[in-house]
C-alpha cells in the first residue's frame, strides 16, 4: 500500500472533521425516517464510488479495493437487503435484479481496473437514487431553511 500524499491526513484538525462529520451522519441516521435511510444508503454508495474511480485513475489498488468493497456491502446489506420482495412483487424483483447488476459491475471494476464498468454502476445508481427521491423522498437534496 502507497502512503498517503495529502499532508491532512492524520492532523489533528483532519481528525476532528471526520469525527464531527461521523457524528453529524450518526445524527442524521438515528433520527432520519426510512425513506430518508434508504436515500442515505444510495448518497454513501455513489461516494465510495466516486472515491473508488479517483482511487483507480491514480493507481491505488488497495485504496480501490476498499472503497468498491465499501460501495458492494451498501448496496447488498443495505438496499438490496431492504427491499421487501414478499409485498413487492415483480418490481421489487426488477429491483433486486438492478442491484445484483451492480454488484455485478462492481465487483468487474475491480478485478478488471475498469472504469466503463464503474460507470454503468454509478449511473444506474443514481437513476435508482432519482427515481427514490422523487417517489418517496423529494425533500432529500432540499436545501435547509434557517
Amino acid at each position: 500500500m502507497m502512503p498517503s500524499t495529502s499532508p491532512y491526513r492524520n492532523t489533528p484538525s483532519a481528525r476532528s472533521a471526520r469525527t464531527y462529520a461521523r457524528v453529524g451522519l450518526e445524527t442524521e441516521v438515528f433520527s432520519a425516517p426510512p425513506e430518508r435511510l434508504i436515500s442515505l444508503l444510495f448518497r454513501g454508495a455513489r461516494r465510495a464510488v466516486a472515491q473508488a474511480r479517483l482511487h483507480m485513475g491514480e493507481g491505488r489498488v488497495a485504496e480501490r479495493g476498499q472503497a468498491i468493497s465499501r460501495a458492494i456491502d451498501i448496496v447488498d446489506s443495505g438496499l438490496k437487503a431492504g427491499v421487501d420482495s414478499d409485498r413487492g412483487g415483480e418490481v421489487a424483483q426488477h429491483l433486486i435484479a438492478a442491484y445484483e447488476l451492480i454488484i455485478h459491475n462492481l465487483l468487474q471494476a475491480n478485478l478488471n481496473n475498469d472504469p466503463t464498468k464503474l460507470d454503468s454502476a454509478d449511473k444506474l445508481l443514481g437513476d435508482l437514487a432519482d427515481a427514490w427521491q422523487t417517489a418517496a423522498d423529494p425533500d432529500f437534496n432540499a436545501p435547509a431553511t434557517p
